[in-house]
């Protein structure tokens, strides 16, 4: 296995460490009570960091070393899907954002994985768009700042900014997921033309 899968790979292992540092489990006060610390919050905004990372060199490092494969091509987008989701989920779980930004990256993310299943009986690869490349730059940031709202800000006297800077950088990424489906939907239609 190659560098770059081992990234993807390791991406995706992280993903229930990240909702585990982020969560309280019923039943266990213990780990509640330690989730709620700085320690936690700290841990989670480690470990999303270095999957983030791990999103951007894994490619970075399969194109300059050529070193793209069928496994990568399988996984990179699974493991891209699960760690936005899944921290998504659980921001709606904290009450932080609404279930509706959750269906709406959901509804994209099954639009175009839909699409691109039909492009590829056709021997045809879909690249990622300008349009989805933003999409996923600016949830990254969004949730970033998510989780520095919790350890850093709220201890601020000006809290409601910051909350209302995560809550407008939510609000775009959620448009740029709107508008990257859509480009991906109309830009390719001539695929369903062909059903």
């Amino acid at each position: 296995m190659n560098l770059p899968n081992k990234l993807t790979l390791l991406r995706i292992i992280l993903v229930p460490f990240i909702v585990l540092f982020m969560l309280p489990i019923p039943g266990a006060l213990a780990w509640n009570a330690f989730v709620d610390t700085t320690v936690a919050k700290a841990i989670t905004l480690i470990l999303f960091s270095v999957a983030a990372l791990t999103d951007f060199l894994d490619g970075q490092i399969a194109r300059r070393k050529n070193l793209i494969t069928n496994m990568g091509k399988f996984l990179d987008p699974i493991a891209d899907k699960l760690l936005v989701i899944s921290i998504l989920v659980a921001f709606v779980e904290l009450n932080r954002i609404s279930s509706f930004v959750v269906l709406i990256v959901l509804a994209r993310e099954l639009a175009v994985t839909g699409l691109r299943l039909l492009a590829v009986e056709q021997n045809i690869v879909i690249a990622a768009s300008p349009w989805g490349k933003a999409k996923t730059t600016s949830q990254m940031i969004a949730i970033i700042w998510l989780l520095l709202e919790s350890l850093f800000f709220m201890s601020l006297d000006n809290y409601e900014i910051f909350r209302l800077v995560g809550t407008v950088l939510i609000v775009i990424s959620t448009l740029l997921t709107l508008i990257s489906g859509f480009d991906y939907l109309i830009k390719n239609k001539h695929f369903f033309a062909k059903e």
